[in-house]
């Protein structure tokens, strides 16, 4: 084991990874192929020790690295990005969080000053908080529509073609009203939902678009911010095939123990209001950004009012928080909207967490303003 005060290289297959640290080696020999470790004592020479590495993907970050007294370390995203799946599929989300503070575009958002804004000062940043914060469906509110009408036109096909009497007819209609309360109590509408958005997305290529640069905007925003996503889904369908649930739209779930431990508490600290306040604002930035109007969005505000209320905050407080969080966000988006975009398309593709990650390190490589 090596002590402290030293600089490290791993190199990992073709990869070097560059530790910038100081700290400590943790590391034990395994059965597999021969990896090096370079140890560089402060002003000594190299010395060079065989570590035996059956894979890097598959070796457990305690058992492979461990660096102290540092934030961030200069690594190669891809071999990071390999130690990160591994914990994830073992279900170690603590250790993958650890490993993603590494990398160097995790929560490296330049933040604007947190003050209160008026609302004046928004429209100043070209933001009408009219457009931004009361999103209203109308992709949704026409396909929703268009299915009453021809649910409407079929009943009245059947009921010429059957020649069902008026206390057939009046059965029928009271059927489909059961069924619909059903679903609304039980489901709390969660069947309609998925009709909805499974029609929507079936016969408008824009809601399909709108959908993926509204998850695009969360997972950008989030992760800049420095919440890890972990999963995300862009169809009502895709979220009841992968996790059974009837009253998603689409959506992205997060690494967020930190979080949960901080509402459990009755504490959440200034620092991750802030982070949450921009993510569950980013979907609604990204639409009015892309579009100048926010369609999608609603249960993402009334989330965050319904937090600030658990927290106590007076009306006044939440305003200055939302217009910050508002500004804020609009900020980071306006700043990265080429990568947002390429981020949205991956998105669509299918493309997972990690590979989406990757193309955010990718393209903020060089930058020197996130």
């Amino acid at each position: 084991m090596a002590q402290a005060s030293m600089s490290y290289i791993f190199c990992c297959n073709a990869h070097s990874v560059p530790l910038l640290a100081t700290g400590r080696f943790l590391g034990r020999r395994f059965a597999g192929g021969a990896k090096e470790v370079k140890l560089s004592p402060s002003g000594g020479k190299y010395r060079t020790e065989r570590w035996r590495v059956a894979n890097v993907a598959r070796a457990s970050m305690e058992d492979f690295l461990k660096v102290e007294g540092t934030k961030k370390v200069d690594v190669n995203s891809r071999v990071w990005l390999s130690l990160i799946d591994a914990e994830l599929q073992r279900g170690n989300e603590k250790q993958a969080l650890e490993l993603a503070k590494q990398l160097p575009a995790f929560g490296a958002a330049q933040l604007v000053p947190q003050r209160a804004y008026t609302l004046e000062e928004l429209r100043l940043n070209k933001i009408e908080a009219e457009k931004f914060l009361s999103p209203v469906d109308k992709t949704l509110g026409s396909v929703r529509g268009n299915i009453q009408l021809a649910a409407v036109l079929l009943g009245v096909s059947v009921w010429r073609i059957l020649d069902l009497n008026q206390f057939q007819l009046l059965g029928a209609v009271l059927l489909f009203l059961f069924l619909g309360t059903v679903d609304q109590v039980v489901n709390g509408g969660g069947v309609e939902g998925l009709l909805l958005d499974t029609v929507g997305r079936l016969l408008s290529k824009k809601y399909r678009e709108r959908v993926a640069k509204h998850e695009a905007g969360h997972f950008l925003v989030a992760y800049l911010m420095g919440f890890m996503p972990k999963s995300y889904t862009l169809s009502s369908l895709d979220a009841f095939q992968r996790f059974g649930a009837l009253n998603v739209q689409a959506g992205t779930t997060f690494i967020d123990f930190e979080f949960q431990a901080e509402v459990e508490s009755g504490k959440v600290s200034s620092g991750t209001l802030d982070k949450v306040s921009c993510i569950a604002l980013a979907g609604v930035a990204t639409e009015y950004l892309v579009y100048g109007v926010a369609e999608g969005g609603v249960a993402d505000i009334n989330q965050l009012d319904g937090l600030m209320k658990i927290l106590g905050f007076t009306q006044r407080k939440a305003d200055s928080q939302v217009r910050w969080a508002v500004l804020n966000t609009v900020s980071i988006l306006r700043r990265h909207l080429n990568l947002h975009s390429k981020l949205a398309d991956y998105m669509t593709a299918g493309k997972s967490v990690l590979e989406c990650v990757g193309l955010i390190e990718e393209e903020l490589a060089n930058c020197s303003n996130i």
